[in-house]
């Protein structure tokens, strides 16, 4: 511990270490996708399709080509679904013939992503003044249980959020995040059963610098995603944005007094499990911890708790949204994402919303309503709350080094609130800015051109029909005038949007690969997390009366009061209705 204490502070590495990976990411506006090859996992009945690369270059493509446009070619594959892919040359290939093109396999991918993780892991363990050699060792463990639970927690039957789809009986609707329950259940039973061994991998065992990192890097999906639903839905952006900020004067404030009030806790645990509950879970947990100078042990416990009742959430509140709140669609979907604390469970809960509210609407009324609308209210509060990490850890450190650990007649300097403030954050709002940026301009733009592209599309197959039917030449002359007039205004529309779907696209690459690598970033968090939960210790420190706290909170008000005011900021919007 004492050699540690001389290296780099994990903030500060947790900081570097994400903007350096974010900067590789943004190569991919020069063409290329320089994290494509970070290995995806997929839902998966046959484990030899459960994983790829991310990136679509570096994945093995092969069907029946139905349609050339230009050099693209629109290819089906075996499972029925259409790709297109972009070829230098498309003079070789005609419709009808079997296209193929071999990439990188999911295993090599695999293998590739585990060799990144540990040489940059191993630089920053090196900074820390770590063992090196123990380290590695200790890492290569970390990596291959974690994956082989987050492999596991896509298995279909675990996974699925609509088992029809799937083509699977049933499933427990647990998502692809639910390999991270088992990643925290098995580092657990490490922890507990396997003590030798957990004290044999312990060089590798540090959550903190793994999350944080991860935090980081979370910043430039969700930058993106902010441009993107700027420009789906302004209204329902500031509903959301109202209703997080209500939401949270509310729930930090009463966790936080009910926790010292009446469970005794400290001002240390207090705090991440105030934020832990209120706001995003572990992310937020991670940065109280930070703000607070709490010792590692807080909100890794918080985090714990956050992760098993945000499954109980996801398997209980969408069900219960379809029998109540099923003529409030959108009340109904802004509910999952103030209540459900995971960003995984929240989307997964929204998407489940969407589906069961739907289908309710439909059978009980009628009503048909447009799919997506309220996973995006969902997915948009929970879009804000994620947010309000950052601001949320600068508002602390100041409020612990000014209220909190002032002294008396001692006046709080900046130097002090600097000292405190977690750094990993900026890396956080860094990537988040950068991205915003660069997308703002363009991501409003494609959607409504998009939109009115696909309505004259369906006007040219109308026309098209129209056409079939007409025997004079006359009018066949004019309908097929009408015909190359519509096609010649998409052209100009898809010429308008050019350069910006070129800019999005290049985002999406560029996020894709951060994305992937933050995801098993909090994956081996989890398991780390696990493995150093010794129950006997965690006992002596309060985790039965922490998850009390988390119980009556969670299920007290934190619920109810989150379905107030989804209510009282998204009563009476509808998702758009399907007619005809």
């Amino acid at each position: 511990m004492a050699e540690q204490k001389k290296g780099v502070s994990e903030d500060w590495l947790a900081f570097w270490l994400a903007i350096v990976i974010f900067l590789i990411s943004l190569l991919a506006y020069t063409g290329t996708d320089p994290l494509g090859w970070v290995v995806s996992t997929k839902e998966w009945t046959d484990s030899s399709k459960a994983i790829a690369p991310t990136g679509k270059i570096y994945q093995s493509v092969k069907g029946e080509i139905t349609k050339i446009d230009g050099n693209k070619l629109t290819i089906k594959k075996a499972d029925g679904k259409e790709e297109t892919v972009t070829v230098k040359d498309p003079t070789p290939y005609k419709v009808g013939d079997t296209y193929e093109k071999k990439g990188l396999s999911g295993f090599a991918s695999l293998v590739l992503t585990y060799i990144f993780m540990a040489v940059v892991f191993t630089i920053g363990a090196a900074l820390m003044r770590a063992n090196l050699v123990k380290f590695n060792i200790g890492f290569f463990f970390v990596f291959w249980l974690s994956y082989l639970c987050w492999f596991i927690g896509h298995y279909a039957y675990f996974a699925a959020t609509d088992a029809k789809k799937a083509g699977i009986p049933w499933s427990l609707k647990l998502t692809g995040e639910g390999g991270f329950i088992f990643a925290l259940l098995l580092g657990l039973i490490v922890g507990n059963f396997f003590r030798p061994f957990a004290k044999f991998i312990g060089e590798a065992l540090k959550p903190e610098f793994y999350i944080k990192t991860a935090i980081g890097l979370m910043g430039a999906l969700l930058g993106l995603k902010s441009a993107q639903a700027f420009g789906l839905a302004s209204a329902v952006l500031f509903r959301g944005l109202c209703a997080i900020v209500e939401a949270y004067l509310i729930y930090w404030a009463l966790v936080y007094f009910i926790a010292r009030k009446w469970f005794k806790f400290s001002k240390e645990w207090a705090a991440p499990l105030a934020s832990g509950i209120s706001i995003c879970g572990v992310s937020a947990a991670i940065a109280t911890g930070g703000a607070i100078k709490a010792r590692p042990v807080v909100p890794i416990m918080v985090s714990s708790l956050v992760v098993i009742f945000a499954v109980v959430e996801l398997i209980i509140l969408p069900f219960f949204a379809q029998a109540f709140l099923w003529k409030e669609p959108m009340v109904a979907g802004a509910w999952m994402g103030l209540a459900v604390k995971t960003d995984g469970a929240a989307f997964a809960s929204g998407a489940v919303v969407d589906a069961l509210v739907r289908a309710k609407a439909e059978t009980a009324a009628g009503i048909k309503y447009e799919p997506g609308w309220m996973l995006m209210a969902a997915s948009t509060t929970k879009l804000f709350i994620d947010i309000f990490i950052s601001i949320w850890a600068f508002i602390l450190a100041y409020i612990w080094c000014a209220k909190i650990e002032c002294k008396p007649g001692e006046r709080v300097s900046a130097t002090e609130i600097w000292r405190r403030f977690p750094k990993f954050v900026m890396a956080y709002a860094v990537t988040f800015i950068v991205i915003l940026l660069i997308s703002a301009p363009h991501a409003p733009k494609i959607q409504p051109v998009e939109a009115q592209i696909n309505k004259i599309k369906k006007e040219i197959t109308a026309t098209e029909k129209q056409l079939t039917t007409v025997t004079d030449p006359a009018q066949q002359a004019t309908l097929t005038a009408k015909i190359d007039e519509k096609k010649n205004k998409i052209k100009e529309l898809e010429a308008s949007i050019k350069d910006s779907k070129k800019v999005i696209s290049d985002t999406n690459v560029a996020t894709a690969g951060t994305n992937a690598l933050r995801v098993l970033f909090f994956l081996i968090t989890f398991f780390t997390i696990g493995v150093m939960s010794d129950f006997r210790k965690l006992w002596e420190e309060g985790i039965g009366r922490l998850a009390l706290v988390y119980l009556i909170c969670l299920f007290g008000f934190i619920l109810w009061i989150g379905l107030v005011i989804s209510y009282i900021f998204f009563h009476g919007v509808k998702p758009p209705i399907i007619t005809g």
